[in-house]
């Protein structure tokens, strides 16, 4: 197992000696390796508008739209209702987020007009934004995998290499809000991430700010390479 999936195990035996069985827990004897950070995976916002357009579905073209509009986690984004569309203050309310805490986020003006139509070929009044059952009828939402799904077909039709699922799409909608410049505190509210250090790892992959910082090697005098050399 890598490193970072022993920790989340550990935690799990910890949590459940400690709380469940009132047992000691000794860490001493079961240090935590040390956690690997991975940078996730981004989108340009070009990359962004060619997974969406190769969309399977009409369906599958509003989930993808409304997963990069809110930076919603899929599991979140399949319990969205209709009445947690609020148009006159152009939000979304995203209810039982992780940690059971619920968020607004901004509703794109784009992606209301999406939404509607999305809503008028349903054709009948509904619950879920996302209803489940084959034909997107059913008084159940959508369950996870259709939203994986919808992300690796458009993904494979539009040729993008990249390792695309439904957390890619929040991570660029981070990104890409850190390099139109919001700031790390409202992402992380947007985001609904409990902890400030979980929002700082879109700094190292902002573009805006990794161009920012220039590199060393442009303030060196470098001799110019005679003919030869080449």
């Amino acid at each position: 197992m890598s490193p970072n999936s022993v920790t989340r195990h550990l935690a799990a035996l910890r949590f459940f000696y400690i709380k469940t069985l009132k047992r000691t827990w000794s860490i001493a004897e079961t240090p935590y390796p040390k956690w690997v950070l991975h940078l996730p995976t981004i989108l340009s916002q070009e990359e962004v508008a060619q997974l969406i357009d190769a969309a399977l579905t009409p369906f599958h073209r509003t989930l993808l739209m409304t997963l990069y509009a809110t930076g919603a986690r899929r599991a979140e984004l399949t319990h969205l209702k209709v009445a947690d569309v609020d148009s006159k203050r152009m939000v979304i309310r995203i209810q039982g987020g992780k940690g059971r805490k619920d968020r607004d986020v901004m509703l794109s003006a784009k992606l209301l007009e999406e939404l509607r139509a999305h809503c008028h070929r349903l054709r009948r009044p509904i619950t879920w934004l996302f209803p489940g059952n084959r034909h997107h009828n059913g008084d159940q939402p959508i369950d996870t995998k259709t939203v994986w799904y919808a992300c690796k077909e458009a993904a494979k039709r539009a040729g993008i290499q990249k390792d695309v699922h439904p957390h890619t799409l929040r991570h660029s909608f981070a990104t890409h809000l850190l390099e139109a410049g919001a700031d790390l505190r409202t992402i992380q509210i947007l985001l609904g991430h409990r902890d400030l250090e979980e929002t700082t790892i879109y700094l190292h992959v902002s573009q805006r700010h990794l161009n920012a910082t220039a590199s060393p090697l442009d303030s060196l005098k470098l001799k110019d390479r005679s003919p030869q050399d080449e």
